[in-house]
C-alpha cells in the first residue's frame, strides 16, 4: 500500500518537473539545473553520511551529470567571453571534485562543491529577467 503511495508522489514528482521544464524560459532552466544539482548532492551528504555507498555512488553521478550536460553545456563559450571562460573552468574543477568525493567519502569535497554552487545559483537568481526590467523601470 505505501509503495503505491510512494511511486505515486514520485510520478507526481517528475510530471511537476516536466511540467516546469517545458514552459520555463532559458533562465528558468537554469536555475532549475542549479536546484537539481544540489538537492543531489544534498541526497550524497547523507548517503555518505549512513554510509549508503550505491546511493551516494547515484546521487553523486546524477550532479555530476547535471552540471556537465547541463550547466556546462548551456555556456555560450564565443559569445560569454571571459565568464563563459570561467564557468565552463569552474564546473570542469566541480566535477572532479565530486568524484574525488565519491572515491575518497570526503565530505567535505561535497561541501565545498554545494557551497561554490550555491554563489553561483545566488548569482543567478540575481540576474532574473524580471529583476532586470524592474531595475531599469
Amino acid at each position: 500500500m505505501f509503495a503505491n503511495a510512494r511511486n505515486a508522489l514520485s510520478a507526481y514528482r517528475k510530471v511537476g518537473v516536466d511540467a516546469a521544464i517545458e514552459v520555463a524560459d532559458p533562465h528558468r532552466l537554469i536555475l532549475l539545473l542549479f536546484a537539481g544539482a544540489q538537492a543531489a548532492i544534498g541526497n550524497a551528504r547523507a548517503a555518505m553520511q549512513q554510509q549508503q555507498i550505491a546511493a551516494k555512488g547515484e546521487a553523486i553521478s546524477k550532479a555530476i551529470d547535471i552540471i556537465g550536460n547541463g550547466l556546462k553545456l548551456s555556456l555560450d563559450l564565443e559569445k560569454g567571453g571571459e565568464i563563459a571562460q570561467r564557468l565552463d573552468a569552474l564546473y570542469d574543477y566541480l566535477v572532479v571534485r565530486l568524484l574525488r568525493a565519491n572515491l575518497d567519502n570526503d565530505l567535505p569535497a561535497l561541501e565545498e562543491v554545494a557551497g561554490l554552487l550555491e554563489e553561483i545559483h545566488g548569482a543567478w537568481r540575481e540576474i532574473a529577467p524580471e529583476r532586470l526590467q524592474q531595475s531599469v523601470a
